[in-house]
């Protein structure tokens, strides 16, 4: 009998790719290793990607305990952006919120050398009105940290003063302003739940391309079959490999409708960019060797 390879890789790459998520009932067998536990999924995914889209912060925050097991999971190349908890950024207006800051970041302390970016998303009602007060909170961060911004305004996407006004004061703070990049998803009817429910949370704005600091962010929202990304990705190949030509340091988190097919989107991506992710782990998995039906959705040629 063959003897089992169990691959553990560890990713170098000059740019942060990740997921929204470690965990999808879709990737055991793919992305995850056939038969993991819930609580073995980040470690599978670690081996692969090496950035995170961590959202779960921003519902609830972690235990002591859950941060530690975060770090076992990981290694010192791997780095989350977590998102400031909710009670931050939108119940409290971003007033009155240093100890809650202060008790958000010191929770994540087991982590802070793997902390890529701290991010702040703003609900759709913060205007222009709201930029004092933005100014105010970010200059009471903690220094030592990257942080990144996401707006939904429509203001902050009209070219006008407001915008211009939001762009200067993140590149005098330094602050990452996030770019979603929502065109795929809304450029087919929705013909399916997944599509159908993607589209009834994810908001639909202009895209601004500006690195207004050094860690520049996308979050790209595909189409489930990999290939009908092209038209959009085109147009980005060229500004990446500027910004990692600059020596930026680029994440992408890489999601489509409900994240099933988000793998493969990201692994094209990689390719695309010239640098291959490891294989998936469920596809080197033993127990399916020779089984593994590698079909369109499961290719790794270049699609560009």
């Amino acid at each position: 009998m063959a003897r089992c390879i169990h691959w553990r890789v560890i990713v170098t790459m000059p740019i942060y790719l990740g997921l929204p998520q470690w965990s999808h009932p879709a990737w055991p067998g793919t992305l995850l290793g056939v038969g993991s536990k819930p609580a073995e999924h980040l470690a599978d995914y670690a081996k692969v990607f090496n950035a995170i889209e961590g959202n779960t912060t921003f519902y609830a925050s972690p235990t002591p305990d859950t941060v530690l097991r975060w770090r076992d999971a990981t290694s010192d190349g791997f780095r989350f952006t977590f998102k400031f908890p909710q009670t931050i950024s939108h119940q409290s207006d971003l007033l009155g919120v240093d100890s809650a800051v202060s008790a958000f970041i010191n929770l994540l302390a087991p982590l802070h050398d793997r902390l890529g970016l701290l991010k702040l998303q703003l609900p759709t009602r913060f205007g222009p009105a709201g930029l004092p007060r933005l100014e105010a909170f970010l200059s009471r961060l903690p220094s030592g940290f990257s942080y990144a911004l996401e707006v939904r305004h429509a203001e902050f996407f009209a070219k006008g003063d407001a915008e211009r006004a939001l762009n200067r004061l993140l590149i005098e703070r330094a602050v990452n302003r996030i770019m979603l990049d929502s065109r795929p998803l809304f450029s087919v009817a929705a013909t399916t739940r997944a599509l159908m429910d993607a589209q009834g949370k994810k908001p639909q704005l202009p895209v601004h391309v500006l690195a207004t600091a050094q860690a520049p962010v996308v979050r790209f929202i595909g189409l489930p079959v990999v290939s009908d990304n092209l038209p959009f990705l085109q147009s980005w190949l060229p500004r990446w490999q500027q910004w990692l030509g600059e020596g930026k340091d680029l994440y992408l988190f890489i999601h489509t409708a409900d994240n099933a097919q988000a793998p493969e989107l990201a692994r094209q991506i990689a390719l695309a960019l010239g640098h291959p992710l490891p294989a998936f782990i469920g596809e080197n998995d033993c127990a399916r060797q020779g089984q593994l039906d590698l079909g369109a959705g499961a290719t790794v040629g270049h699609f560009f």
